[in-house]
């Protein structure tokens, strides 16, 4: 108002009015603003967050524009128009092993005191509800770790801090936080949890090598250092810590066993001085834990070995290689085994003449060799190989059955066989050579004087002549790579050479002759040999057999093949008459033992037919009498079938009638049992019902007239006359009478 009284407007202002004792008009140009609403009411363990809009005192209190705080419940918030709300906090609980991250949006103080920079970060620890503060953001709630005695936690430093047990922790320091220090473990803000470490255990025959192991007392890791640990033992790797090849059993070598160790660097063991990069050998049975100066190489096992049996061994220093056979052998220090390579023909005929079975003999070639075991031949019987030795530049024979083992220079010599028929080159591939009596066959072309062209397949028997106890002759027998091919071709010279003098007639008919003249030749005395000896090998051909005579020539071979038709027809038609005058000889005969069998066969079947009316007259007559007899007796078993049937039912028919009286007895005493139950449920029920309804009306009275209270009750019942006496004294009577016909006569008077 000013000083005439007149109303004076705030425009664009505002004002809040609360709960004001008496009504209130609106001036003109005075409007509301929503509508009446109730205060706002904040609970416990909330608070409203409020922001100055304007300059405000509140409180003895002075905030500038923009200034937030809280107003923490439980209480009643009345508005102000300086004042926003901005949001409703709500208090945060912190249960057992966890805790909040908060981060300072602004430099402000935190609950403890402590003074906290602008995006500065802490963690709220204590257990119960926490509000936070207008200048506190809460990032996150961070659960604790459960350390257990198997369990261990990594943590790495992000910048340099003190941790919570007042430890200096460098930017990037990693540590373990194990159950000695702690059951649970609440990251920090400067902590990050690189992740759980299980607890490594060594048993009583285990042991470890660790590599770059922490000092005890400077906690720092020893970088190069490798540290021997054996069990029994429990303990977590520290950061930085590793185990070169994981756990490790205690080596137990037994009486065939060893261990080939190797020095890494220069020690004394007892008495002995080992320098770096000496090997030595630990014999069983013992058992050994390596330390960490050693080098466990390789375990290695004595090998087992045949008389028949060998392994090839190389000395490392002097690389010599040998063969070990026929004993259980133990690898030296400085030995290894060396394998031996073989050419790809070798291996595939050792594979093949490993087995017999096809079946076998697959599975052993597709079977890789052990290179390193001394390759061994079986050398069939009656056969050779030969065996050479770059070495000593030397070849041996070793003749069959027996048994060939390479030396480390050894090879075998192949052999390389003319095969099929006709021969072809390089289709057998060998290393024994069979020494016969055998044959081969080959297909020889021909050409006679007459210019007849023949095609022989001639088979000859040969075998070498050797002596075992003579080396020469021995290897003499190897000097032809191709013996079966040269053997053929010469023997194929000689004969066209001799049919070539000869006409086809003239040889046709002498053809055996002339080639065993071809090829074995006469002697002085005229007559034909019966040896073809081949002076550089040794070969000797014995026989020779023709198997057939073709001609090459189409016509040639019609002409031949007509003649022999002809000769073949002739001969047949002579066999057929002869065999037709036999055939018809013997028909005429059976005839003869036809009819007379004929004969003595229908006697014989009168006899039978007489015997066979006799029998069956016998067996009517039987038939009539059993049939007969069979009726009466099925008569009287079924007379005495039905009367005992009658009888039985009659039975029957009385337990069914007195099972059924019996039913509807016991039907209908069970039903009346069950009326008076359910009768005698009933009352039971209507008599709980009325007493449970007197109870309650009892207790209802009660109820009533205890909660109204004796003074109550006489106050309600003293409340009329008294009434009465008061109207009767403000009337200023003293006495009076009323009559009427519910009161005849009524006294009233005022003491």
């Amino acid at each position: 108002m000013d000083a005439n009284g007149q109303v004076r407007l705030r425009h664009g202002d505002e004002e809040v009015r609360v709960h004001t004792p008496d009504p209130f008009p609106l001036y003109p140009g005075e409007t509301l603003y929503g509508k009446v609403t109730p205060l706002q009411v904040v609970a416990p363990n909330t608070a409203l967050r409020l922001r100055a809009i304007r300059d405000v005192e509140i409180e003895d209190k002075g905030f500038n524009a923009g200034d937030e705080w809280l107003f923490k419940g439980p209480g009643t918030y009345e508005p102000r128009v300086e004042v926003q709300v901005v949001e409703i906090v709500r208090a945060i609980i912190v249960k057992p092993n966890q805790a909040l991250r908060l981060k300072a949006r602004r430099e402000c103080t935190d609950s403890a005191g402590r003074r906290r920079k602008a995006g500065e970060e802490w963690l709220h620890r204590e257990v119960g509800a926490y509000l936070p503060n207008v200048d506190e953001e809460v990032r996150e709630t961070i659960s604790a770790y459960v350390l257990t005695e198997k369990k261990a936690l990594h943590l790495r430093a992000r910048t340099t801090f003190s941790d919570n047990r007042k430890a200096l922790r460098k930017a990037g320091d990693e540590w373990l936080v194990t159950i000695k220090e702690a059951e649970t473990h609440i990251p920090d803000v400067n902590e990050v949890v690189v992740g759980e470490v299980p607890i490594t255990t060594l048993t009583s025959r285990q042991y470890a090598f660790v590599l770059d192991p922490v000092d005890q007392k400077s906690g720092k890791n020893q970088l190069g250092i490798r540290e021997l640990r054996k069990g029994e033992l429990s303990f977590f790797l520290r950061p930085g810590e590793r185990l070169e090849s994981g756990i490790q059993n205690i080596h137990v070598l037994e009486e065939d066993e060893a261990l080939l160790l190797r020095a890494r660097e220069a020690f004394k063991d007892g008495e002995k001085i080992h320098k770096p990069g000496d090997r030595w050998m630990i014999y069983g049975p013992t058992d050994y834990v390596p330390t960490v100066n050693v080098e466990v190489v390789e375990k290695r096992r004595a090998i087992p070995l045949d008389e028949n049996e060998g392994v090839y061994v190389r000395d490392v220093k002097t690389g010599k290689v040998r063969s070990v056979t026929g004993q259980s052998y133990m690898l030296e220090p400085y030995e290894e085994l060396w394998e031996k390579d073989l050419p790809d023909v070798v291996e595939q005929l050792l594979g093949k003449d490993a087995t017999r079975d096809p079946a076998e003999r697959k599975a052993a070639t597709a079977k890789a060799r052990d290179r390193t075991r001394v390759a061994t031949y079986r050398i069939p019987h009656n056969s050779a190989v030969q065996v050479y030795d770059y070495t000593s530049k030397k070849a041996r024979i070793v003749f069959g059955p027996d048994l060939v083992m390479l030396g480390p220079d050894e090879q075998f010599t192949i052999l390389s066989l003319s095969g099929d028929v006709p021969k072809r080159p390089h289709v057998i591939k060998s290393l024994a050579l069979l020494l016969g009596p055998d044959f081969m066959t080959d297909v020889v072309v021909v050409e006679t004087s007459d210019h007849a062209r023949l095609s022989l397949k001639v088979s000859y028997n040969w075998h070498f002549d050797y002596d075992r106890n003579n080396a020469a002759t021995a290897t003499k027998m190897f000097a032809v790579p191709d013996f079966v091919g040269d053997a053929c071709k010469a023997i194929a010279s000689r004969v066209r050479g001799i049919v070539a003098a000869h006409t086809f007639d003239n040889f046709h008919k002498n053809s055996a002759s002339i080639i065993r003249e071809a090829v074995f030749g006469k002697d002085e005395k005229g007559e034909i040999q019966n040896r073809f000896v081949f002076s550089q090998n040794n070969l000797v051909i014995t026989n020779i057999d023709i198997q057939s005579v073709e001609p090459v020539d189409s016509r040639t071979r019609d002409a031949l093949q007509k003649s022999v038709q002809l000769a073949i027809e002739i001969t047949t038609k002579s066999q057929e008459a002869a065999a037709r005058h036999e055939a018809e000889r013997r028909d005429q005969q059976a005839r003869g033992r036809l009819e007379r069998q004929k004969i003595e066969d229908e006697g014989e079947a009168e006899k039978a037919r007489i015997s066979l009316l006799s029998l069956q007259a016998q067996s009517a007559a039987v038939e009539s009498t059993g049939q007969a007899t069979a009726e009466a007796k099925a008569r009287a078993e079924a007379a005495f079938i039905e009367g005992a049937a009658a009888v039985k039912q009659a039975e029957l028919q009385s337990e069914a009638e007195l099972i059924k009286s019996e039913a509807k007895v016991a039907q209908k005493k069970a039903k009346q049992e069950a009326e008076i139950a359910h009768q005698t449920a009933l009352d039971a029920l209507e008599i709980s019902k009325a007493r449970d309804l007197a109870e309650i009306e009892a207790s209802k009275f009660k109820s009533i007239v205890d909660a109204l209270g004796a003074p109550t009750l006489e106050a309600i019942a003293q409340a009329g006359p008294e009434m009465q006496a008061k109207l009767l004294g403000g009337l200023g009577l003293q006495s009076f009478m009323l009559t009427g016909n519910d009161n005849p006569i009524g006294l009233f008077s005022s003491y």
